[in-house]
């Protein structure tokens, strides 16, 4: 039986990357519901036209809001120098999706 004052699962999806980032607007044009959409990417310009309400531009000081240019290794950088903004972004999600494409 269930409890009628159960509370939903509180779920997250963060798209990383031009690709991830296309996954969240899609599942936003879909009009998904109880979800909260996040995107972060080290390509500010790609990062703008993302329509997730919380979004994280990722290694400022590496790649200058330029793009990481499909190299693993420096998003690979970029990501660990904002880890603590990433993890507080995450904080508190009962479950996260994480959605990316094959880029850098």
């Amino acid at each position: 039986m269930l409890d009628g004052d159960a509370v939903p699962a509180k779920i997250k999806v963060i798209g990383v990357g031009g690709g991830g980032g296309n996954a969240v607007n899609r599942m936003i044009a879909a009009n998904l519901r109880g979800i909260e959409f996040i995107a972060a990417n080290t390509d500010l310009q790609a990062l703008a036209k993302c329509k997730a309400p919380t979004k994280l531009q990722l290694g400022l000081q590496i790649t200058r809001g330029l793009g990481a240019g499909a190299d693993p290794e420096v998003g690979r950088k970029a990501a660990l120098e904002d880890t603590e903004q990433v993890l507080e972004m995450l904080d508190g999600a009962d479950m996260i999706f994480l959605t990316a494409g094959m880029g850098g």
